[in-house]
């Protein structure tokens, strides 16, 4: 711990990503809660940000030596994004470790690397490459992110990601050397995330994330729409619309909501019988860890990114992608009490043991100190 005090660590925010933005989407005290507790390791802390002045107004949030500097210049935000490292190079220059939020964003951070020499920790919450390729995106699009993906791997004295299955498709892809890799899940705040006093709500099932293709949710309301539950779905989507009509349609009871901030969502969970993420496939899902942090009885589907998580009928019940598949889990969970009990106790338990935001930074630390 003694060698990180005197080092200073730069955060680069995920390209066109502010403060002000994780406000918006109910996350900023989520994203900035680790930073806040890593503050007590470092000398100091600097975040470069992609809002305006407007952003000195969260300086108020964190303790002194962590810093916030904006977006200079009135740039269209890829220029920025290049010239960034020579706006800032005074504060740059004296930086020991600069590390980028997420991979959409971090040739700012590698060209810092190129003209100050420092250390480079390339962080990864869902590999990007791999998430598109499995959209069926563009190929051109595909191109341009594994030549981002390639020289940011290149060029990293250390890579984060979340997941085993990414860290497999990073040493097949891109020929990175293993142990370079090191695999840290999402964190969750457990005193926050934690079982509550609420009632529940008899039979009211909960959904929360993104409304896009791969959270597969037509299939999750054809599921329940003829079950006597309540199914509640927070978030947003470019499929918000449809998945209203096809809910109208089929009959079913389900609730819209819209994002609601990360401190809030414990009441929403703790208010349900089950929580339900039906997804084609995932990385290391956040919402999943949470509501299992919350000790709710968890449904989710038999995929890679769920399943290293997820031990069938343990902390979790595992179903396949299909209706039919869901609707019979549904049933399971809801009738069976023994069972319940069970996945909720060790729910909690595995997210106590492996994600908590303690146990997280002790792996994060770890990586810094031996840079």
């Amino acid at each position: 711990m003694k060698n990180l005090k005197q080092k200073t660590l730069s955060l680069f925010f995920t390209y066109k990503i502010s403060l002000k933005v994780w406000e918006k989407i109910g996350n900023l005290d989520r994203e900035i809660k680790p930073y806040k507790k890593l503050a007590n390791c470092f000398n100091k802390i600097y975040f470069f940000t992609y809002g305006d002045k407007e952003e000195l107004k969260y300086q108020k949030l964190f303790p002194e030596n962590i810093k916030i500097f904006p977006k200079k210049w009135n740039l269209p935000l890829i220029f920025y994004s290049l010239f960034l490292p020579f706006f800032y190079r005074d504060k740059l220059k004296k930086v020991d470790i600069l590390k980028t939020n997420q991979m959409s964003g971090s040739w700012s951070t590698v060209l810092a690397k190129w003209f100050y020499k420092k250390k480079l920790v390339v962080r990864c919450g869902y590999e990007w490459l791999s998430f598109l390729e499995k959209q069926k995106r563009s190929l051109w699009k595909r191109i341009i992110v594994k030549f981002i993906e390639k020289i940011a791997y290149q060029n990293a004295d250390k890579i984060i990601l979340t997941s085993e299955k990414d860290k497999k498709f990073v040493i097949k892809e891109f020929k990175v050397k293993p142990e370079k890799i090191e695999v840290i899940p999402n964190y969750i705040d457990t005193d926050l995330f934690k079982p509550l006093n609420f009632s529940k709500e008899k039979n009211r099932i909960i959904f929360v994330g993104r409304l896009e293709k791969e959270k597969n949710l037509f299939n999750l309301i054809e599921a329940i729409a003829t079950l006597s539950v309540k199914l509640v779905i927070i978030g947003n989507g470019s499929l918000k619309e449809k998945l209203k009509n096809f809910a109208k349609e089929k009959n079913a009871k389900v609730e819209f909501k819209e994002n609601i901030p990360n401190e809030k969502l414990p009441e929403e969970l703790n208010k349900s019988e089950i929580f339900i993420l039906p997804s084609f496939y995932e990385g290391c899902p956040k919402s999943l860890l949470e509501a299992m942090a919350c000790g709710l009885p968890c449904i989710s589907t038999n995929v890679e990114g769920i399943r290293s998580i997820i031990k069938h009928k343990e902390n979790g019940y595992l179903c396949e992608p299909d209706a039919k598949s869901i609707k019979k889990a549904i049933l399971e969970v809801l009738n069976d009490k023994n069972l319940k009990e069970k996945i909720s106790q060790n729910a909690r338990k595995t997210i106590s043991e492996k994600f908590s935001l303690e146990k997280i930074l002790e792996k994060e630390i770890k990586i810094h100190q031996f840079l």
